[in-house]
């Protein structure tokens, strides 16, 4: 069952630097926010993490981390995690769904709800027959995909633009002075909301399980330094895109329509209008990529939730590994099917579906794999205080939209205040002092 939720923890660099890239940034753009969580989480929780889920009974998914470091023998950290991860994880494979539904809608002019379940379904298969290692592996080369089409775009369509313009003008004439000001609008309270989208990372399941699945820490450094560079380059073609599509679509109205309708189809219109149909089809092949990168790999830890942490905890635990895996490929294809159910509304937009589940995640678990990692007082309640408060303060503040404030910001604050408040009245076990110790000086060693 290792095998097929964390690949036998036998990621080298390459592979667990573009696939973590590739689950996580599917739909980012939030630039300099993201980049700053990425490389603090790959800088100072990747190595602890995969040191510390071997060390805590070999734990093959978070809630089994959880339960394990704080020694968890009621299971109460097992089940709300599983909780949280579900709820949030069913938005996050829908807005996956949404966005592989566009894809086939724009390009084959399919019915949207067609568009669904093809798009749906490219995904489901791989998840269901080869598990973690075919994600990851299939992740590594979609990443290389979304890359290439990231950085051609753009070019071909900055020299398209260029090509129509007069001698003394430059492409930023046709643009609105205003699409150019980053501090155009932006509050203090706006500007903080976009760059505390960094503060998501160390809580999302789906990137963490990379973390867990690396060879050794020693790859660790590599795997950072890879991951970092795919990110930034990508993360540069995206708002490239966005930039070169504006004054693109000044001059060629025939796409601007569509985009107009959903901006989030900018890349496809550009895609579509600037090559051949054969070339095209490849560019936008890697808007699929990045739908399967991240929608295969939230799929796979639903699946590994349910039946590592609900079916062989409290069903059966003297199941097989044949029937683990059985139970895991049912998982996925329940997850998908209620995933779909939720990405049945076309008016959808996947940003905001990808910014709630993302949230969710990085308040509830954040704080919590963040002390769990570096605090050795903290205890199973103070998790169990820290995931509660911060799910539960990003639902009520996303309900209330309180100060105009991104709600990751005070679900993740309070989740840490609520983790380090209810530690302090209990003690750590003296194992967990020990292995928390024992973490500590393995690390050094290994990174020495």
């Amino acid at each position: 069952m290792d095998d097929y939720i964390l690949g036998g923890r036998s990621l080298g660099s390459f592979v667990t630097a573009l696939s973590a890239g590739a689950s996580d940034m599917s739909e980012a753009w939030i630039g300099v926010g993201l980049v700053i969580g990425a490389y603090l989480n790959w800088r100072f929780v990747a190595a602890r993490l995969r040191l510390y889920t071997e060390r805590a009974g070999n734990a093959l998914t978070l809630p089994d981390y959880f339960a394990n470091r704080f020694e968890d023998t009621q299971n109460l950290l097992r089940i709300l995690t599983t909780i949280v991860i579900l709820v949030f994880f069913t938005i996050y494979c829908a807005s996956g769904v949404v966005a592989g539904a566009r894809l086939f809608e724009n390009m084959f002019g399919l019915p949207y709800q067609t568009a669904l379940w093809v798009g749906a379904a490219c995904t489901i298969a791989y998840v269901f027959i080869g598990g973690f290692l075919a994600v990851s592996w299939t992740d590594t080369i979609q990443a290389s995909l979304m890359i290439t089409a990231l950085i051609v775009a753009p070019v071909v369509g900055y020299f398209a633009v260029t090509d129509g313009l007069q001698p003394a003008q430059s492409i930023t004439d046709l643009m609105e002075p205003a699409k150019l000001d980053m501090m155009k609008g932006a509050s203090f309270v706006g500007i903080i909301s976009l760059m505390a989208w960094g503060l998501g990372y160390f809580g999302q399941p789906h990137i963490l399980v990379r973390f867990m699945a690396a060879e050794s820490v020693t790859t660790i450094p590599a795997a950072r330094r890879i991951s970092m560079t795919w990110m930034i380059l990508c993360l540069a073609g995206a708002v490239a895109v966005g930039f070169v599509g504006i004054p693109y679509f000044l001059a060629h109205p025939g796409g601007a329509l569509a985009v107009n309708a959903n901006s989030e189809t900018v890349f496809i219109e550009m895609a579509k209008q600037l090559f051949n149909p054969w070339v095209a089809g490849l560019l936008l092949a890697a808007i699929l990529a990045a739908v399967m990168s991240t929608l295969s790999c939230q799929l796979l830890v639903c699946s590994s939730a349910l039946t590592e942490d609900i079916y062989r905890t409290f069903l059966r635990k003297n199941a097989g590994q044949t029937e683990l895996v059985w139970v895991g490929r049912a998982m996925v294809m329940a997850i998908a099917l209620v995933a779909i159910g939720i990405a049945g509304n076309p008016e959808a937009k996947v940003l905001g579906m990808v910014s709630y589940a993302w949230t969710g995640f990085g308040a509830a678990f954040g704080p919590v794999i963040i002390l769990s990692l570096f605090w050795s007082r903290m205890t199973r309640n103070g998790a169990l205080a820290g995931i509660l408060v911060g799910a539960v303060t990003v639902v009520i503040w996303k309900q209330n939209n309180w100060l105009g404030l991104y709600e990751i910001i005070p679900g993740f604050i309070f989740g840490w205040l609520a983790t380090v408040i209810v530690s302090r009245f209990s003690q750590p076990s003296v194992s967990m002092l020990q292995n928390h110790q024992a973490v500590e000086t393995e690390l050094r060693k290994a990174l020495a």
